[in-house]
């Protein structure tokens, strides 16, 4: 699992980025980096291996800025190396961004701005989209936009958004717009912190437990601008919406190794209080009651439900074995766990009295979407 941070206010974005990644280490990755913008300059410091590499490197060349983007990457496109690192450059070094998700038509879009005379240096799908933002944004400049006009990177990023097949969660910097930093998400969660007069990227709230404790959560097609002067977030149907700032609980607890030596200990230890913890205070047992915040379905279609698949990837197929015995012992409904790569292709007879449930740590596990995209097409 990929992980993004970013960072946009008044103190030294090294630290908060380092320190953020340090806090994404939980979700495993090859490599890691990171990009800083001061005075219309983008300094790019990325390694493979460990956040420690990173931040050896950075120590012996240091970056200098308040705005940045950092990533940690688990190689879909392009093998661990440096050179595959995010974050990436376009050709021109005008854009810089980092990338969680699948681009599909990735190859296509290689193609295409290869033969404009674009050339690529690494192997990755999000070397692509920073190319097509690049390519984009030349175009508007030629033709007389500003290339430091805010519009300007927002037509740029957002043409080169709808020519991209598959899931994305973007963090851009624009090296001639150095006041602000974009984002944009479809299918790949990023949340935004706010903060006093600064604000903080990331792909979950573990990052900013210590910053800042309101944050936005992106929709699917939103695209925001984060900047000293405020945050501003838009719609791909809608144009410029409202947002909701909403408050979360420091979980500092759940992000420090304590005494473990590594995560994984950590997180087999701590299960059957996560299991505890996640039933305390929704399931009643002396009136047989249970309340689930955000299961948006009304006690009729509740009570239809005769069957219920749990669809998942790896470790997240291994909680949902635990949620089929939790299911069947209190609900009496009979339950099944279903490998999302399977079930995205295989033709399971689903009825609209079954209910699916897709269990995924990160929100983004292709498969998993997949399979939930497939269900919908069922009905």
């Amino acid at each position: 699992m990929c992980g993004i941070v970013g960072y946009v206010g008044h103190r030294p974005a090294e630290d908060l980025l380092l320190d953020g990644l340090s806090r994404l280490e939980y979700r495993g990755y090859d490599s890691a980096g990171i990009a800083v913008v001061e005075d219309r300059e983008i300094a790019v410091r990325k390694r493979r291996g460990r956040v420690a590499n990173l931040i050896e490197l950075i120590e012996s060349h240091p970056v200098e800025g308040s705005i940045g983007i950092g990533h940690t990457r688990w190689a879909t496109h392009g093998d661990p190396s440096d050179v595959n690192s995010h974050p990436h450059l376009d050709e021109s070094g005008r854009v810089v961004l980092v990338h969680n998700g699948v681009i599909e038509n990735y190859d296509r879009l290689k193609t295409r701005l290869s033969e404009t005379g674009c050339g690529f240096r690494s192997s990755t799908d999000t070397e692509v989209v920073a190319q097509l933002i690049g390519w984009h944004l030349e175009q508007l400049i030629e033709s007389g936009h500003l290339a430091d006009d805010p519009e300007t990177c927002w037509a740029a990023l957002r043409t080169a958004l709808d020519e991209l097949e598959g899931t994305y969660g973007l963090g851009v910097l624009f090296r001639d717009c150095p006041g602000h930093l974009w984002t944009a998400r479809c299918g790949s969660p990023l949340v935004i912190g706010v903060g006093d007069q600064e604000y903080f990227l990331a792909s979950d709230t573990s990052p900013l437990v210590g910053y800042t404790r309101d944050v936005v959560y992106l929709d699917d097609h939103d695209t925001a601008r984060l900047g000293r002067d405020g945050l501003e977030v838009r719609h791909r149907d809608a144009g410029t919406r409202d947002v909701t700032v909403q408050t979360i609980q420091d979980e500092a607890v759940d992000i420090d190794l304590g005494e473990f030596p590594h995560y994984m200990l950590k997180e087999i230890y701590e299960q059957p209080e996560s299991i505890r913890s996640a039933m305390r205070g929704r399931m009643n047992g002396d009136d047989a009651t249970a309340v689930f915040g955000g299961l948006n379905a009304d006690v009729g279609e509740l009570r239809r439900i005769d069957r219920i698949v749990l669809t998942a990837c790896g470790t997240s197929w291994h909680a949902g074995l635990v949620g089929e015995y939790l299911l069947e012992e209190f609900a009496r409904i009979p339950t099944e766990v279903e490998y999302a790569s399977e079930l995205r292709y295989r033709n399971a007879p689903l009825t609209d009295t079954t209910m699916v449930f897709a269990i995924t740590q990160s929100g983004e596990t292709a498969d998993t979407l997949a399979a939930v995209r497939e269900c919908r097409r069922k009905g």
